[in-house]
């Protein structure tokens, strides 16, 4: 059986990387793996955009489910340093999703996107045989600005600090709450805790918090893979190494009590939601305050230092460790889903 989720590094080398159509001079960056966003030159202006699927879970609610999968999209852009100005969207339905269902959808979508200031511009709705919940469509989000502004994540250099909001597992451990709270075997009110997690998927806000607050030489988001994935993705782009330190993760509510009961290590499953950013000392300081402001937790939870050789990577706790060659919260996902 194929790994769920992402591709790994290896089928992107081999199969997506080499055939990427006709090259175009306009195109600044195009795709890389463990970048989310491709950079196109227009005149004197930077065009950065991204592509997601989008995911509707009944059990979330109808108008917060199309909040959540638009800021997931969005985010893939607000990453970049540019803030989010346009999106296009497909929705490929079930038949049974009723127009009300829709409705309410809809309206997450576009209140969302009003309060963030993104116009959208496009796309394609409809409902078809054979699709079901919860991979029903997909968005591409556009943000256009200086190319002065970009920030990639793989820009860190020796010396800066490395923050994290948020903390690990908090997606996963939102989603798993909700959407099987019988099965985790935890107290109901240990369950209402980890359910409150959801909202913390939300980053847009964060993201465009950190550049304007401090001048980040990187900035990327813990999605599949967790914060270890996120983390080697940033140090192995810069040619660096990271040194981050459990302990100093901030950590919500409820995360370790789901994760122990589904055996889970948070720090290795998608925590979207989290972002991760490197920055001179006194920048990353502002930008914890600027976040933690804002009410969304952050730390300093490592450094980053110059290789000694082919050793580039993350250091967790005084030890190398590797990303996981893809996120086990899929398969644990797919053993609640049968029970």
């Amino acid at each position: 059986m194929t790994d769920r989720g992402k591709i790994d590094s290896r089928v992107f080398a081999e199969v997506i990387a080499p055939k990427l159509g006709a090259q175009r001079e306009d195109v600044a960056l195009g795709p890389r793996h463990g970048v989310d966003f491709g950079v196109l030159s227009i005149g004197d202006q930077a065009v950065a955009l991204a592509t997601d699927p989008i995911s509707i879970l009944p059990a979330l609610g109808f108008e917060r489910s199309g909040r959540i999968a638009l800021d997931i999209v969005l985010t893939d852009v607000a990453v970049s340093g540019l803030a989010p100005t346009h999106f296009a969207i497909t929705l490929t339905l079930p038949t049974g999703m009723t127009d009300t269902q829709l409705a309410a959808t809809w309206d997450g979508i576009h209140e969302h996107a009003r309060d963030l200031g993104v116009s959208i511009v496009g796309g394609h709705t409809a409902r078809y045989e054979g699709v079901d919940y919860s991979w029903v469509g997909g968005g591409t989000a556009l943000g256009v600005g200086s190319h002065d502004d970009l920030v990639r994540p793989d820009g860190a250099d020796p010396g800066d600090d490395i923050v994290m909001t948020t903390g690990p597992g908090t997606e996963v451990a939102g989603l798993f709450a909700t959407l099987f709270p019988s099965a985790l075997g935890l107290p109901a009110e240990t369950v209402a805790t980890a359910q409150e997690r959801v909202e913390d998927i939300l980053a847009v806000s964060d993201a465009l918090t950190v550049v304007d607050a401090c001048d980040p030489t990187a900035l990327h988001d813990a999605t599949e893979g967790g914060v270890v994935g996120g983390l080697t993705e940033m140090a192995t782009g810069a040619n660096v190494v990271f040194d981050v330190e459990r302990s100093a993760a901030p950590v919500r509510p409820g995360v370790e009590e789901v994760c122990r009961a589904v055996d889970l290590d948070p720090w290795y499953i998608s925590s979207a939601g989290t972002l991760l950013v490197t920055a001179p000392p006194v920048e990353a300081r502002r930008a914890v305050d600027a976040l933690e402001t804002t009410g969304t937790p952050a730390a300093v939870v490592g450094t980053v230092h110059e290789t000694t050789g082919d050793d580039s990577g993350l250091v967790l706790d005084g030890t190398r460790v590797e990303p996981p060659a893809s996120d086990p919260a899929w398969n644990v996902m797919a053993e609640l889903s049968e029970r």
